[in-house]
């Protein structure tokens, strides 16, 4: 079974950056939507990044401008870079992988950003 494995996660300060990455262990077919989340301490998780085949990404309004997504040209992995990190930031960072089959979760990485 193809899982997700995330990485680069981290402690940073504000205004840095880092780059989260989440790959694929194997191909996935019939991917609709790639996708990153977040979930605060004593918060719902949100919608943070995501990129639907054939549209242009859409981002959650605090982060735009901020952060990019993007995908590997095999598109069995996903990035997220994030810059001008802000301490409202921090959060456990999930990625996803949306097929007509199922949805692929990867386990999650903290990103603390201290101020």
């Amino acid at each position: 079974q193809v899982q997700l494995v995330e990485s680069g996660g981290g402690l940073v300060q504000a205004g840095g950056s880092l780059k989260l990455s989440c790959a694929a262990s194997g191909p996935i077919w019939s991917i609709i939507t790639m996708a990153w989340y977040r979930q605060a301490p004593g918060k719902q998780r949100e919608l943070v990044a995501k990129v639907t085949s054939g549209d242009n990404p859409n981002y959650l309004d605090s982060v735009k401008g901020r952060f990019t997504i993007s995908r590997d040209g095999a598109r069995n992995a996903m990035f997220l870079q994030m810059n001008s990190l802000k301490p409202e930031d921090t959060a456990v960072y999930t990625c996803q992988m949306v097929t007509r089959r199922r949805d692929y979760w990867g386990q999650g990485t903290q990103v603390t950003v201290s101020s």
